[in-house]
C-alpha cells in the first residue's frame, strides 16, 4: 500500500478528516479523534492505528508489526504496521475500519448522531 492509497482509504470512511502534523504524518480522525497515523521512513509507509487488546497482544508479536511508538508506551492498545510483511492490505483495511469504529465509538453520542455514524 503507498501513502495515495493509505489517504485514499481513510478518507472514504465515514465523517473522517485529514491533517498533516508531527513532522509530515498524515493524521486521520474521526470527530476530531486520531484513528490512524501514517507516514513514509525509508522508502515504506509506516501506520499506526487502534485496535483491541485481544488483536493487540497477537499483532505485537507478528513480523513486520509492532506496538506503536509513543502510543503504546502509554497503555493504548496501538500497532504499528511498518509494512506489508505478515499483514496483506486486505486485512490491513479491515483494520483501519475497526480502528475508525473503536474511536468513533469513544465519542459523545450527541456528536456520533451529528456526524451521522449511526452507531
Amino acid at each position: 500500500m503507498t501513502l495515495d492509497d493509505y489517504n485514499s482509504f481513510c478518507a472514504s470512511l465515514p465523517a473522517t478528516t485529514h491533517v498533516v502534523q508531527w513532522g509530515g504524518a498524515h493524521v486521520w480522525k474521526v470527530g476530531g479523534k486520531v484513528f490512524a497515523v501514517g507516514g513514509v521512513g525509508s522508502g515504506q509507509l509506516a501506520v499506526s492505528f487502534k485496535c483491541s487488546q485481544m488483536s493487540f497482544a497477537i499483532l505485537r508479536e507478528q513480523p513486520g508489526l509492532r506496538p506503536a511508538p509513543y502510543l503504546a508506551s502509554r497503555g493504548m492498545s496501538w500497532i504499528q504496521r511498518q509494512n506489508g510483511e505478515s499483514m496483506p492490505d486486505d486485512a490491513f483495511k479491515d483494520y483501519l475500519r475497526e480502528s475508525h469504529r473503536l474511536v468513533a465509538l469513544k465519542l459523545p453520542k450527541k456528536l456520533r448522531a451529528e456526524l451521522e455514524l449511526g452507531l
